[in-house]
């Protein structure tokens, strides 16, 4: 019955690397990289809407940031006109209903913080115009708007300019994603939005005291707001102990996350990034586990990919899975008003 409902349901993945491993090939294949390895992942796990973050790795940082980002931009709009058949980048959610329609899966181009712009909120209109409807603040350290989850000591809120981004990201329509961002900052942005939030990949510290999940409360919040938490899939962040590394977990913290906001107000992020990273050379980070305390190269059974999702735990109930479906309306709707 689950894997029913998966496939009735509209699926959408809010937090993919996949375009880190698609531009790190020249130009002329991107469009048929995607169409050879990610495509035919998608479209096994029945995935119907797709965000795609822009990842800047540390070695683009600070000077070649603004210049990969503008590259993963133009990989993205290559990928979907190079398989106009197949995807298509959406830029409100009219766009996203009419290419489900058609049968076509959605793509949402997003921004994982903003090493390229830093504290030029003048350039969010600019990225706007390029098609980018998601955006967060910061990953795992400092930036010029805002401190990361891995600076939670800090107790900072957002610099001035993060104040002014959130306003400016509310004026274009770009949805905030508080995925990574610090606990204060986190309050600091419940205070100031007026429009849904969305955690594209984060999940619950109730049962896993890890910085990078949120709290009751802070779910509490994004729910509040109309919003949307997106349930990472890293075992790391779903379970202290690799016992815990099971498809089971992970019901958990959706079902926690789902009785805490209500149903309409979880959703999926998982953030597979095991073959990203085991696809490029050298590797797209310079130690992705430096920060995280754990294996980020540890997959949960069976769910090591997109392919994978139609997964469900032993004995799972159809009565306590979250409704995709809800879940898309909500986070689709913050970024067409």
């Amino acid at each position: 019955m689950p894997a029913d409902l998966h496939e009735s349901a509209v699926v959408a993945d809010a937090h993919n690397d996949l375009l880190m491993a698609v531009v790190a090939r020249p130009p002329a294949r991107w469009a048929s990289f995607f169409r050879e390895r990610w495509l035919p992942q998608l479209r096994a796990g029945g995935v119907d809407l797709q965000v795609l973050p822009v990842f800047i790795d540390e070695r683009f940082r600070p000077e070649g940031a603004l210049r990969e980002t503008l590259r993963m931009i133009e990989c993205a709009h290559a990928v979907a006109e190079g398989n106009a058949d197949e995807v298509r980048l959406c830029l409100d959610g009219q766009q996203i209903d009419a290419a489900l329609a058609e049968g076509k899966i959605a793509l949402v181009l997003a921004l994982e913080s903003m090493p390229g712009l830093d504290a030029n909120v003048e350039l969010l209109p600019t990225v706007h115009r390029l098609g980018v409807r998601v955006a967060s603040m910061a990953h795992w350290g400092r930036t010029p708007l805002a401190d990361g989850s891995g600076e939670d000591a800090t107790a900072s809120r957002l610099t001035a300019a993060g104040v002014e981004a959130v306003a400016e990201m509310e004026r274009l329509g770009i949805l905030l994603d508080i995925s990574h961002l610090g606990a204060t900052g986190v309050e600091h942005v419940l205070e100031l939005a007026s429009r849904p939030l969305i955690a594209t990949h984060s999940s619950a510290r109730a049962l896993r005291d890890h910085h990078r999940n949120l709290t009751d409360d802070q779910i509490r919040g994004v729910a509040a707001s109309g919003g949307v938490v997106c349930v990472n899939f890293l075992p790391g962040f779903l379970s202290a102990d690799p016992s815990g590394y099971t498809v089971a977990r992970l019901a958990d913290h959706i079902e926690h996350i789902a009785s805490v906001a209500g149903i309409d107000h979880v959703g999926l992020g998982p953030d597979f990034v095991h073959e990203v990273y085991a696809d490029l050379t050298p590797p797209c980070c310079e130690d992705p586990a430096a920060n995280a305390g754990f294996d980020v190269m540890a997959t949960l059974p069976g769910l090591a990919g997109p392919s994978g999702l139609p997964s469900s735990p032993p004995n799972s109930s159809p009565a306590a899975t979250p409704n995709p479906t809800s879940a898309r309306s909500s986070a689709t709707t913050s970024t067409t008003s």
